[in-house]
């Protein structure tokens, strides 16, 4: 199900007794306008406008696929800008977030689970996600198992090998972690081997090919690799699927030059999706344009399961 709003997950969800961490900007930001971003530097020697603009899409799949799919929209940034645009092939998030920190990536689309770091830690200011023609958005956290593994339903996890992605991802592994907990009383090495797998399109193909027992997966991953035939819909099983979450939040680092950012911004909304490569692959997921967001609204439900993970922000 996708959606207009994301709500809150339940209270009975999230309740932890791990202590909640204060969600703080890192000590080189500020945030005089309480959006929960780092505010552009009032000192304009210490804004930037880069000869060249880097942009790099979240690590979820072979990033060499993602080039060619992203080259469209990268052309028109280009036109928009009078910048040279370079795709840069992060293959993790750690990588992505460091490289936005160090002042090497400019524009970028992180994970729904890496945006609150980025955000505190790198300086991130996400504007937008992609939606479909309505204006709906989100995906789903599914837990997924093969048809052979004998699990029906998420109880029967005990004992067994469960992938998660990584630990920034909210649904390979925040998300899960929060309503195994919440909801099963499970925890992982008590009552489950947990592995991580680097990727969504990993551990899928890991249950597919029964290296794993069971994954927690975006499924918007998952509808792109069964319409490209990399797993088939009889590979796999969903025993759980959780509310909807929002999807990759992109943005600008927060030293841009103003100008410069509000450029970038025109160039996510005026791009036309219409018979594009970035329309015929997320497409697959009903989305079909860019809209405007803002961290402090859209990302509420994230921070909150981070919170109930006792997830800290640490930016050493």
């Amino acid at each position: 199900m996708r959606s207009t709003s994301i709500k809150s997950l339940a209270v009975a969800l999230l309740v932890s007794t791990f202590a909640a961490p204060a969600v703080a900007l890192d000590a080189r930001y500020q945030d005089k306008d309480g959006d929960l971003t780092a505010d552009v530097p009032m000192d304009a020697s210490q804004q930037i406008d880069p000869s060249t603009l880097v942009f790099a899409y979240t690590p979820v799949e072979d990033p060499s696929v993602y080039e060619d799919v992203w080259s469209e929209f990268l052309a028109h940034l280009e036109e928009k800008t009078g910048k040279p645009v370079r795709f840069f092939p992060v293959q993790n998030n750690a990588a992505q977030i460091e490289a936005m920190r160090a002042g090497r990536l400019h524009i970028a689309g992180f994970n729904t689970g890496s945006n609150p770091l980025a955000v505190n830690c790198a300086g991130f200011k996400p504007f937008t996600i992609m939606a479909g023609a309505d204006g709906s958005f989100g995906y789903e956290m599914e837990i997924i198992t093969h048809p052979s593994s004998g699990i029906e339903k998420v109880e029967d996890l005990k004992g067994k090998k469960v992938a998660f992605t990584s630990p920034t991802s909210n649904s390979g592994f925040k998300a899960p972690s929060a309503i195994l907990k919440a909801e099963y009383n499970m925890q992982a090495e008590a009552d489950f081997e947990p592995a991580f797998s680097g990727a969504h399109d990993n551990s899928i193909i890991g249950v597919a090919q029964k290296d794993y027992d069971a994954a927690a997966i975006a499924n918007s991953v998952l509808s792109r690799m069964i319409d490209r035939e990399v797993v088939t819909k009889d590979d796999v099983k969903t025993i759980y699927k959780s509310q909807t979450f929002p999807t990759t939040g992109y943005g600008v680092a927060y030293n841009l030059k103003p100008e410069l950012q509000d450029t970038i911004r025109e160039a996510f909304f005026s791009f036309d999706w219409k018979g594009t490569k970035l329309e015929e692959e997320f497409s697959r997921n009903g989305e079909a344009q860019f809209i405007p967001i803002t961290y402090k609204e859209h990302w509420a439900v994230i921070r909150t399961i981070d919170e109930a993970n006792g997830v800290s922000y640490s930016c050493q």
